[in-house]
């Protein structure tokens, strides 16, 4: 179904490497001249991280219970208001939630682990662009997946995931690594219940797979590098994909099943832009000749 204003979605764990997608979508829309109103599902959580911390101190027993994962822990009806309102309007309200790594809003008074304030989307954009957990997320009261045109999934092997996530944990964000692996097995859960049942629903999938030892996750070790890693390709609907020109567009890739294309770790971005460029094209061709 075509509509007027459409939503593409990004969706896998923290630490997945949606951030490496989201850049891949960036330079598309710079050179396409794709106006997209750019919206972070971090900005959907319910807590700070002081809220968290204090009622981790007065409440110990619901630390399992309120990951970032969990449907209690986010504004999930305003995540699906937003997609709504979108969809029918272009437009809609958003913040952003304060990393350690958003330098420019540190320095403008922000403390990391908070919110900014509620804004609207920029008028006149052409498509609403989502990168978070919850882009395909479907439960008993919420059905986020249908409201989007284009769901991408990006879901590294597990210990790759994990990998990922204590380096950039670390060395970005300041954490022990105990705390991380702390919190990677107090998310396991949600992760099993509301993260990768949305893997079956997306479009397509990204999955980097290394070709070196992992594993030990655990083990302080570098991220294997994209030269050390094939990228699994899934499409939900191969009907629509041209795979001998892909496989003649990208070098040494190649076919495991009828739905799946692989390709060499350091072709990844290339895949990508193959791949999704042209399924942008026609989301907004559809939406412009109407």
């Amino acid at each position: 179904m075509s509509r007027e204003y459409p939503i593409i979605a990004v969706t896998g764990s923290s630490g997945a490497g949606t951030t490496t997608v989201r850049r891949s979508f960036e330079r598309m829309f710079l050179r396409e001249d794709v106006h997209a109103a750019m919206v972070d599902g971090d900005a959907f959580h319910r807590y700070t991280r002081d809220d968290l911390k204090r009622m981790f101190r007065e409440e110990p027993e619901r630390k399992d219970e309120l990951s970032h994962f969990a449907v209690e822990a986010n504004l999930l009806d305003r995540l699906e208001g937003l997609f709504i309102e979108y969809g029918e309007h272009g437009t809609g309200t958003f913040r952003h939630y304060i990393h350690a790594e958003d330098k420019q809003k540190i320095e403008a008074g922000y403390r990391v682990g908070t919110f900014t304030e509620w804004q609207s989307l920029p008028c006149g954009t052409d498509l609403l662009f989502y990168e978070g957990l919850h882009g395909g997320l479907v439960t008993q009261e919420y059905d986020i997946a249908r409201h989007v045109d284009l769901l991408v999934g990006v879901a590294p092997t597990m210990n790759l995931e994990w990998i990922q996530k204590i380096d950039r944990d670390t060395k970005l964000r300041g954490y022990s690594q105990e705390a991380v692996i702390d919190t990677i097995l107090g998310r396991m859960d949600d992760y099993v219940r509301y993260i990768q049942p949305q893997f079956s629903r997306t479009h397509i999938n990204f999955q980097r797979v290394p070709t070196v030892d992992t594993s030990n996750p655990f083990e302080v070790q570098d991220i294997p590098t994209d030269a050390e890693s094939f990228v699994v390709i899934r499409f939900r609907d191969p009907s629509t994909v041209d795979f001998p020109w892909l496989l003649a567009m990208i070098k040494d890739s190649f076919m495991t099943r009828p739905h799946t294309l692989v390709v060499p770790g350091a072709r990844m971005s290339l895949a990508m832009e193959l791949i999704l460029a042209p399924l942008v094209r026609h989301l907004l061709s559809q939406r412009r000749f109407r």
